[in-house]
């Protein structure tokens, strides 16, 4: 079973608008492990939905989402990615050796060198590789809440589906 992390702390109400935005993708972050936590294998790997979304590739997508914007995008890191031109969704697709723990992990790993690239960079920093057009630090940040508050949405009905919690009880 995936650990299950405390209740976030609300964002502020007021704040700089580093602050600001930081804070909501820590707090939509904790929410999403939230979500996952408290389950096991069988329970994540349960598909979901008609197109095969489980919570396990679900955080698997995260985990490279996190990496391609962070570090390969905007520091222009050359890091692997798992999907490519033959398989663009390969990142939503856990392989049969890899589990929970070791997609945690990875996750865990990707945000923390999220959260330092962030750290070190000034909002209106300008990413590194030219496929992202010139989109700032800030954009990116605003498109991480983006991204993990649309598959918020799904993590909300899926753990409802798995065993009924809803909110912060799963």
């Amino acid at each position: 079973m995936l650990p299950v992390p405390g209740r976030p702390a609300p964002p502020p109400k007021a704040g700089d608008e580093r602050t600001m935005l930081t804070t909501f993708l820590e707090y939509e972050r904790t929410v999403f492990l939230r979500k996952i936590g408290g389950l096991g294998e069988d329970d994540l790997r349960r598909v979901m939905t008609a197109s095969g979304l489980t919570l396990l590739g679900m955080l698997k997508h995260l985990g490279y989402v996190e990496r391609w914007w962070f570090r390969v995008a905007f520091a222009g890191e050359d890091v692997p990615l798992a999907w490519s031109e033959e398989d663009r969704d390969a990142d939503w697709h856990p392989a049969a050796d890899e589990h929970g723990p070791g997609l945690l992990t990875f996750y865990e790993g990707e945000v923390a060198a999220s959260r330092r690239i962030a750290e070190s960079a000034s909002l209106d920093d300008v990413a590194a590789d030219p496929r992202v057009d010139g989109a700032t630090l800030r954009w990116i940040l605003f498109h991480m809440m983006e991204e993990y508050a649309r598959h918020l949405g799904h993590a909300d009905l899926m753990r409802e589906g798995i065993d009924g919690k809803t909110g912060f009880e799963g």
